[in-house]
């Protein structure tokens, strides 16, 4: 930090809109999945940045991209196209079901798209009585209020007025109750293929199935949000892959560009003609300076060798946290799937999952919450292994200081 000026934390609170509540600490550089702050103290990332940062901190393959494109083109608008967006759009059709895709700036925006696209083949195809979306409880799609609206959890979508109609909401993984309420006037069912913000919650086999099903008995649509499962992040290069069911429509974000802020909706050529010019749009979507990123990070993410070493890392993890619970006994479960894994509290230490965040925090250690019970990780997919022995040792000394507390 020589010759720059420290920031402290206070400034926060004085010129921040105080929608988050951020650790003391201030970032100032990364370095693979370690950390550092203004006052140089090191820290192990077991959060990526809530699933973002896949290759981890300044990995030279997303540097080497940036520094290039940052001195040929960074933004055009849509009035025409480029070069690394068209290279990226063919990369992602190569690695998905997709035959088209639009390009967005976060999550949200490709789940806005999605949505938009699903209520819009319905209208065109079937008539304006086709419209029932339904979603799932403890979902998560985004903070637009249509996505809002359809993800499952009220505290997030409460208090700002009407809300936009015909949204149903069931629980996830009960095919019954999905049976009982899909219709003819049901124009798509979203879900995410394993709940992230809902407490890393996995669907079994039988409803994936299921859902397709029915989908394809009332002629709805299927949209998967893989925003936070994307990207090689369950050792599939999407999660539908590993599921034996292929979605109509996806979305993705997140780590699709390793920090660099980029979405993407994914689709077929028969629905994205639907998608006629004026009908949706976006002035960054698809910008050649985030695009060039998200080229290379697809590049290297859809490496063989990378999806194979997730599963792998998955092996340490697990191994790890369930030596641990052996030691201090927090945890009744962990769930999850390649590195989107939740440690579940046991009955006695319910709604500290936050607790165990701040503990690990003062030991050096990034992690993240799913709910007030469930404690996630969502690591670099090429985390090392000393990278991840180090964050469990100091895991383990935040867990001794919390139960000896």
């Amino acid at each position: 930090m020589s010759g720059v000026q420290k920031v402290e934390r206070k400034l926060f609170d004085d010129v921040m809109v105080p929608c988050y509540a951020p650790m003391q600490m201030i970032p100032d550089r990364g370095k693979g999945a370690r950390i550092w702050d203004q006052d140089d103290r090191e820290y192990i990332d077991f959060a990526g940045g809530i699933a973002v940062s896949c290759l981890g901190h300044c990995h030279p393959v997303m540097v080497d991209a940036l520094k290039n494109q940052a001195e040929k083109l960074w933004h055009l608008s849509n009035v025409m196209t480029n070069a690394p967006a068209l290279r990226l759009a063919k990369k992602l059709t190569e690695v998905s079901f997709a035959e088209k895709v639009f390009f967005a700036n976060s999550g949200a925006e490709a789940n806005e798209a999605a949505l938009k696209l699903a209520r819009r083949w319905a209208a065109d195809v079937h008539g304006p009585e086709k419209s029932e979306i339904i979603a799932f409880n403890q979902g998560f799609h985004g903070r637009t209020f249509f996505t809002v609206t359809v993800g499952g959890q009220a505290a997030y979508s409460d208090g700002f007025g009407p809300k936009p109609g015909d949204v149903t909401h069931l629980p996830y993984n009960d095919i019954d109750a999905l049976k009982a309420k899909i219709s003819d006037r049901t124009c798509a069912v979203m879900m995410e293929p394993l709940q992230g913000e809902g407490g890393i919650v996995s669907p079994t086999p039988e409803f994936v199935k299921a859902v397709r099903e029915l989908c394809d008995r009332h002629n709805a649509l299927l949209i998967f949000d893989e925003v936070q499962t994307g990207n090689g992040r369950t050792g599939h290069f999407y999660a539908y892959q590993g599921l034996g069911v292929t979605p109509d429509i996806l979305s993705t974000a997140k780590s699709l560009g390793g920090g660099i802020p980029v979405g993407a909706m994914l689709t077929t050529t028969e629905l994205a003609q639907h998608m006629k010019v004026g009908t949706h749009g976006s002035t960054y979507g698809g910008n050649p300076l985030a695009t060039a990123v998200a080229e290379a990070v697809v590049g290297e993410v859809s490496k063989p060798e990378v999806l194979a070493g997730v599963l792998e890392r998955e092996k340490w993890f697990r191994e790890s946290l369930e030596a641990l619970n052996a030691k201090y006994g927090l945890f009744q479960e962990i769930r999850g799937k390649g590195l989107l894994l939740g440690a579940v509290l046991n009955d006695e230490w319910q709604g500290r999952a936050r607790d165990v965040l701040v503990a690990a925090g003062e030991e050096g250690l990034m992690l993240l919450v799913a709910g007030a019970n469930v404690v996630r990780m969502t690591p670099s997919l090429v985390i090392t292994k000393e990278e991840v022995e180090e964050g469990m040792a100091r895991l383990d000394r935040a867990l001794a200081k919390l139960t000896a507390a």
